[in-house]
């Protein structure tokens, strides 16, 4: 955990809404899906334009995995303060994160519920990107760090994300690892830009 770091944020979404944002028009929607892998806010690929560009256009290509038709893929930079930042890069927030479960799970057995489950997104995903349990466990997190009154709430969450597979034969370098912020209030979010394509 750490305070007021800045990074570059890239958002892949439709031109439509890139440019009302640039203007000033509107902010971009958090996420509020059961399987958001950071929780509920809004995401980000972190300092990699390229990947936001895949995923706006991947979701071009693929409408039902949007909620929100994408006819022309565009990318939209944002200049991010993480602020109290819960970082699954680093050891304490780690640490925070497995007492959450630990506590969660002792509250779901104690009423007889089962644990939200990680699961594939489609047919042969070993990724599981349908992040349930994670997105349960951090949102639980957030839950447990805004009712105590000596804790300050997190801001953003960070993490690396192993996706898809091996660069090349024999690697444990993943062909779309990535490193996300999610951001949990649009306070955090301290300017919008179009990047300069390369």
């Amino acid at each position: 955990m750490y305070a007021s770091a800045f990074v570059l944020g890239f958002h892949g979404c439709d031109k439509s809404v890139g440019e009302e944002i640039l203007a000033g028009e509107s902010h971009l929607t958090p996420s509020a899906k059961d399987y958001d892998w950071l929780g509920h806010g809004i995401y980000f690929w972190e300092n990699s334009p390229e990947r936001a560009k895949q995923w706006a256009e991947f979701l071009a290509g693929n409408p039902s995995r949007s909620g929100n038709r994408i006819t022309t893929p565009f990318v939209l930079g944002a200049i991010i303060d993480l602020g109290n930042c819960l970082d699954l890069t680093e050891a304490s927030s780690l640490g925070f994160v497995r007492r959450g479960y630990d506590e969660m799970k002792a509250t779901f057995d104690a009423i007889g519920l089962a644990m939200p489950q990680n699961e594939p997104g489609a047919k042969g995903d070993a990724d599981l990107l349908k992040r349930k349990l994670d997105c349960a466990v951090i949102n639980y997190v957030h839950n447990m760090r805004e009712d105590a009154t000596d804790l300050k709430p997190f801001d953003s969450v960070r993490g690396a994300f192993l996706e898809g597979q091996p660069l090349y034969e024999g690697a444990r370098i993943m062909a779309k690892t990535h490193i996300q912020p999610c951001i949990r209030h649009h306070a955090s979010i301290r300017g919008y830009f179009r990047p300069i394509s390369p």
